[in-house]
């Protein structure tokens, strides 16, 4: 008859395998989407940097400042993006492993978080995309001192891209964010509305600090987070009543 401390590694070494094939499932995912995605690397890169170009004077286009950047830049979009499509099969791996060590009724909170997180970051990114980029761009054309001709580089706007469609999906996570923290006990939807003033301007110095100083970048930006506070405490309302209830009936 085997030891507790034998038992107890041979726990930890199960669960060290299970973590690596979870990883290994997800790391294969990421890799299938890219390679799908290759054949169509230039073709996305022109849909990315279509804000861009509508920004810049008629006839003027991006610039390629470096040897490699024709090739390497569209390879990076390319698996920027995979990482962005698989990420739902890459979180379900990442459940997965940790949804058997978790009670029922935390189950119950866990998947919907999860789901709604995800798509809140997608609305994000398309909020960024369609909506924030375009504004900031144009507003950037505007600030160029006069005898001073923009030619963006390829490789500089896909990192200011990856940056801004990374904090747009973020900046949507708002609900989320204050629904976790209700659940861990941080703090009460009372209390979220009380503090709601300090937030409001948290955000717009957020929102200021990620966007440029037109105003109405940090607008678009930090008044979509407001609203998504207000649900995030309503919401918290909601769930702490269906907890006062479910404790008052036991």
């Amino acid at each position: 008859m085997s030891d507790p401390a034998e038992r107890g590694e041979e726990s930890l070494i199960s669960h060290l395998l299970e973590l690596r094939s979870r990883l290994l499932r997800a790391l294969m995912a990421v890799m299938l989407v890219f390679l799908g995605l290759l054949p169509f690397a230039d073709r996305l890169y022109t849909w990315l940097a279509a804000p861009m170009i509508q920004s810049l004077p008629k006839g003027d286009e991006l610039v390629a400042t470096g040897i490699l950047s024709p090739f390497s830049v569209p390879l990076t979009l390319a698996f920027f993006t995979a990482i962005m499509l698989a990420m739902p099969f890459v979180l379900y791996q990442l459940w997965a492993f940790v949804a058997p060590g978790l009670y029922q009724h935390e189950k119950k909170l866990a998947r919907p978080l999860l789901v709604s997180a995800t798509a809140l970051f997608y609305i994000g990114c398309a909020f960024t995309y369609y909506l924030l980029l375009p504004v900031m761009l144009n507003y950037l054309g505007t600030t160029a001192p006069e005898g001073v001709r923009r030619l963006p580089d390829i490789s500089s706007y896909l990192d200011f891209a990856a940056v801004m469609f990374i904090a747009g999906g973020l900046s949507f996570e708002v609900p989320v964010a204050v629904l976790v923290t209700v659940i861990l006990g941080w703090v009460t939807p009372a209390q979220l509305a009380e503090w709601r003033g300090y937030v409001i301007v948290a955000i717009f110095i957020i929102a200021a600090i990620i966007t440029p100083p037109d105003g109405l970048s940090q607008v678009m930006l930090a008044v979509p987070m407001c609203l998504l506070y207000e649900v995030g405490i309503l919401l918290a309302r909601m769930l702490r009543r269906r907890a006062d209830r479910a404790a008052t009936q036991e």
